[in-house]
Parts: structure tokens; C-alpha cells; sequence
């Protein structure tokens, strides 16, 4: 596949093929690329795929909004490429850590205190908890080192369906000019990560899902 221009704010949907083990850096570049220029992306994770767009991008944050249907309250999550990214957007002390080093990369969420450099926007309206995850999934593992910073990320669940969407083609056929970029690396799963609360102590399973139960029972 030649290198294209990547289309930004939906007027094409670029669709790449992409190797789910050994990833074409070039293909993540361009999406990065749209990233950096405001896109919205679908990229697939240790879970399930996700939506994904830059840090602090308003215009593109809603578009995410848009897409899932999501209202003020909804709980979008900074994807990183590992615990030294944390830091700088959540409070994490001594136990938070520990269980953080444990179970990631992993297919979990957390949710912690955001600090003052975490986006509002970002931020749980009531509780200023942001979500935080680090996948173990080679795709995302070298689109954030490429990109350098964290992606806000939500799980690509359309309104009304059960289930997340799985199959690229699918995700292209349904989202169609409302993404900039679909990395399709086949399927990964349909399974949502867990999602657990460790703003509180002791933690809670805010919701079941791939990741192991046991580091918080």
C-alpha cells in the first residue's frame, strides 16, 4: 500500500490495513498524522477497538461525543504507553501504584484523581476522576510512540448495539466520513476492559470485563 493523504475532518475515511503482531510504521504514521490535525480515529486494542483523537482537541473530542452519543457524564479514558505518562494527568500514590504495576499493560481501566493538568473536559463533571489505561497490543503500543503523548480514547460502541464493533469493514461501512482513519487489524475482541475505581479505597470494580478480577478481591 502506497503512502496517501490522509483526508482530516471526515471528508474520506482512509481505511488501512495493518498488521495486528508486526504494525507498518508508515500506516501508523499517517495516523498520527490525522491525529496531530485534529482527526478522529478507530485503532483496535487489547479489549476491543477504540475511538481515539488528541488530548485537549475540543472540536475533536465531540465529534467522539457525537459518534457514541455520550452525555456530559460519560467517562472517556487516556490511553498511554506506560506509567510514566500517569503522573502528569492523575494522583497516584503508593498502593495505586502497586496495583497500576501489576495489571499493565493489561486490558484494564482505571479511574484516579485527575490533576490540574488534565483537560476539563476530560474530567468526570462530579467526581474529577479521569480514566486511565495502558493496553498490551502492539498497534496501539507503537501509534503512541510515535505520536509522544497520550490518546483520549472511547471504546467504539455505536448507540443501541450490545456489543462493540469488531470488524474493520464494518467500522468503515457504519462510520463512514465521520473518522479520518480505521487502522483495521482484524479482530480483537469484543470484550470491554474492566474498569476499576482506585479513587476510592479499596478499590471497586466499577465494571467486569476482560481483565482478571482477582488483584482486586
Amino acid at each position: 500500500m502506497g503512502a496517501v493523504a490522509v483526508a482530516y475532518h471526515s471528508a474520506v475515511t482512509q481505511y488501512l490495513d495493518i498488521h495486528p503482531d508486526n504494525p507498518q510504521a508508515r500506516l501508523v504514521r499517517l495516523a498520527v498524522d490525522s491525529v496531530r490535525n485534529g482527526g478522529v480515529i478507530a485503532y483496535p486494542t487489547d479489549s476491543c477497538y477504540a475511538l481515539g483523537c488528541r488530548v485537549g482537541d475540543k472540536e475533536a473530542l465531540e465529534r467522539v461525543r457525537t459518534i457514541r452519543q455520550a452525555d456530559k457524564n460519560h467517562h472517556f479514558t487516556l490511553v498511554c504507553r506506560d506509567l510514566s505518562e500517569i503522573a502528569r494527568y492523575a494522583r497516584v500514590d503508593t498502593w495505586q501504584f502497586r496495583l497500576l504495576k501489576a495489571c499493565t499493560p493489561g486490558p484494564y481501566t482505571f479511574l484516579l484523581e485527575a490533576t490540574r493538568e488534565t483537560p476539563r473536559m476530560l474530567q468526570h463533571p462530579k467526581r474529577r476522576t479521569i480514566g486511565i489505561r495502558v493496553p498490551d497490543h502492539p498497534v496501539p503500543r507503537l501509534l503512541l510512540q510515535e505520536l509522544g503523548e497520550p490518546l483520549m480514547s472511547s471504546t467504539l460502541q455505536m448507540p443501541g448495539d450490545d456489543l462493540p464493533l469488531n470488524d474493520g469493514a464494518e467500522i468503515r461501512e457504519r462510520l463512514d466520513r465521520r473518522l479520518d482513519v480505521v487502522l483495521d487489524a482484524g479482530s480483537c475482541g469484543i470484550q470491554p476492559t474492566t474498569v476499576v475505581d482506585l479513587s476510592v479505597s479499596p478499590p471497586v470494580v466499577v465494571r467486569e470485563g476482560r481483565g482478571d478480577l482477582a488483584p482486586f478481591i
